[in-house]
C-alpha cells in the first residue's frame, strides 16, 4: 500500500536547512527584482497559476524559485512543483496558513503511480514550515495516494480480493475487527443484490462484502459507517459498454479505495469515533450466469429491484452494503462511489456532487471542502423525481425513467431508500480520475472529497 516517505520534508531545525532555495509566489503583476524580471521576460514568465521560474544567481546556482500565483493565490497549486523543479532542498515563503497548505500540495503532488514504469525522480525536498504538523500532512497524502493507487491499478492486480487484502491489512494494523463473506455464501448471510452482479465473474474474483470494525466496544462514542463502490471492472454486464466507455473501467472501485483510504487515516489519526467500513466488491462480467434486464432481485433490506439496465450495477451493490451499515445504527454514514456519468455532465470531472438531506451535514461538509480545497458541490435530492424509480413490477427499478433526465439525482435517490435512517446519510459521486495530465495532477487516478470528509470528521469529533 502507498506510503509517503517522511524524507521529503524536513524540520525547519535541521542543519541543512539553512541552505534552503527560497520559493515565492508571485502573481502576475507581482514585483521581482530588475534581474529577475528581466530574466522572467527573457522566459516568457507571466506569473500565471502553476508556472515556475528557477531564477540562477551570480554563480549558476539556484538563487530562489518563482511560482505563479495567478490572479487569486491558490497554495494547492504547490502540487506542481515536485514535478517541475530540480533535485534540491527548499523552503516556501508565504503566509502562515498559506505555507502549510502548500507544504501538503507538495506532498501531494509527489504522487506518481510507478508499479509498471520505472522513472528516474529528482530529490526533491522541502523545509517544513512553521507550526506545520507533518504527521498529520503525511498521513492525508498517504491515504490521498492509496486510493490514487488502487485506482491506477488495472483491474487484473485489483480485483475484489485484491481489495480484500488491502482491508484485511488496515484492519490488523490498527487492531480492528474484519470479516469478508465471499461468492455463494453472499446469499445464505442475504446480500442478495451483491452476489446477482459479481456472480458472472471467474471463481478467482468472486464478488464479496467486505466490513472492518474498530473501536466498536467503546459505545459512548458515536459511530460512522464509510461505504464504498468496489467494481473492479465494469463490462456494462448484458447491457455491454463500448470500447470506448469500458476502457477506464479499472476506475470503478474509487468509491471502495476512497472509504478503505479514509478509514485508514482515520484509524492512523485515532478519532474518538467508532467506524465501520463497509466495501462491496465485485466484477461485473458477462457470462451465461450474469444477471439480466427485466430480472427482479432482492436485496438485504428487502425490498425488490427490477433490473432495466445491468450498467447501472453500483447502486445495486451499494444497496446491500447500505443496508447492513444500518443495522449498525451509524450516527453517521457517508458512501463514495463512481456512480454516474450524469455527474461528470452536470459538473464535470473535477467537482464531484453532494447529495444529502441533513442541512447540518451538508454545511459542515462544504465548509471543510472550502477549508481544504477539496471541492464539492451540494445537488438536491429531488422529491419530483423519485416517480422515475417506481417500478410496475418491484418496489424500485434501477434506471429512472427517461423523462426524470436527471441520472445523477435519480441515482442518489435510489440509493436514499437504502440508506440508514438512524443518522445523517451523505452520497459522494466522485469520479476518482483525472481526465488531463498537469503538474501535480497526473492523468489517472485522483482522491476526491476525501480530505474534505475527514476534515469534516475531525471538526465534529476531535475540534
Amino acid at each position: 500500500m502507498s506510503v509517503v516517505s517522511p524524507d521529503p520534508v524536513i524540520a525547519a531545525d535541521s542543519p541543512e536547512a539553512a541552505g534552503a532555495v527560497p520559493i515565492r509566489f508571485v502573481g502576475p503583476n507581482g514585483a521581482l527584482g530588475a534581474a529577475a524580471q528581466a530574466w522572467a521576460d527573457r522566459l516568457g514568465f507571466k506569473g500565471k497559476a502553476g508556472e515556475v521560474l528557477i531564477v540562477p544567481g551570480p554563480d549558476g546556482a539556484i538563487d530562489h524559485v518563482v511560482v505563479g500565483a495567478g490572479k487569486t493565490f491558490d497554495p494547492m497549486s504547490a502540487r506542481a512543483l515536485s514535478a517541475k523543479l530540480p533535485a534540491g532542498l527548499y523552503r516556501l515563503e508565504a503566509e502562515p496558513e498559506d505555507a502549510k497548505t502548500a507544504a501538503l500540495a507538495f506532498l501531494l503532488g509527489r504522487y506518481v503511480f510507478d508499479r509498471y514504469k520505472t522513472r528516474e525522480r529528482a530529490e526533491v525536498r522541502l523545509v517544513a514550515p512553521d507550526g506545520f504538523d507533518l504527521e498529520e500532512a503525511l498521513r492525508i497524502a498517504s491515504a490521498c495516494a492509496l486510493a490514487r493507487e488502487m485506482v491506477d491499478t488495472p483491474p487484473a492486480d485489483m480485483g475484489p480480493l485484491q481489495m480484500e487484502t488491502i482491508g484485511r491489512e488496515i484492519a490488523e494494523a490498527h487492531g480492528a475487527a474484519f470479516s469478508v463473506v465471499v461468492g455463494d455464501a453472499l446469499l445464505e448471510e442475504n446480500y442478495p443484490a451483491i452476489h446477482a452482479v459479481g456472480r458472472a465473474a471467474a471463481p478467482h474474483r468472486a464478488p464479496r462484502i467486505i466490513e472492518i470494525g474498530w473501536n466498536l466496544d467503546k459505545t459512548d462514542r458515536p459511530l460512522i459507517a464509510l461505504v464504498g463502490k468496489g467494481v473492479a471492472f465494469d463490462t456494462g454486464g448484458l447491457d455491454i459498454k463500448s470500447a470506448a466507455g469500458m476502457r477506464n473501467m479499472k476506475k470503478d472501485m474509487g468509491g471502495a479505495a476512497h472509504a478503505l483510504a479514509l478509514g485508514r487515516l482515520v484509524m492512523q489519526a485515532d478519532l474518538p469515533i467508532r467506524l465501520v467500513v463497509l466495501v462491496a466488491a465485485v466484477e461485473n462480467a458477462i457470462s451465461g450466469d450474469a444477471f439480466r434486464p427485466g430480472d427482479v432481485l432482492n436485496s438485504r433490506k428487502g425490498l425488490t429491484i427490477e433490473i432495466g439496465n445491468t450498467d447501472a450495477e453500483g447502486r445495486l451493490i451499494l444497496s446491500d452494503a447500505l443496508a447492513r451499515a444500518g443495522e449498525h445504527s451509524p450516527d453517521l454514514t457517508l458512501d463514495f462511489a463512481t456512480l454516474t456519468g450524469a455527474a461528470r455532465i452536470a459538473l464535470g470531472p473535477e467537482l464531484p456532487p453532494l447529495y444529502t438531506d441533513d442541512e447540518a451535514l451538508a454545511a459542515d461538509l462544504l465548509a471543510a471542502a472550502e477549508a481544504v480545497r477539496d471541492p464539492l458541490w451540494r445537488m438536491p435530492l429531488w422529491a419530483g423525481y423519485r416517480a422515475s424509480i417506481d417500478s410496475d413490477i418491484a418496489d424500485v427499478r434501477n434506471d429512472s425513467a427517461a423523462w426524470a433526465q436527471g441520472g445523477s439525482i435519480t441515482a442518489a435517490l435510489f440509493l436514499q431508500k437504502f440508506a440508514p435512517t438512524t443518522g445523517a446519510w451523505a452520497h459522494l459521486d466522485v469520479f476518482a480520475w483525472n481526465s488531463r495530465g498537469r503538474p501535480g495532477h497526473p492523468e489517472g487516478g485522483e482522491a476526491q472529497s476525501l480530505r474534505a470528509a475527514y476534515a469534516m470528521l475531525k471538526a465534529r469529533y476531535a475540534g
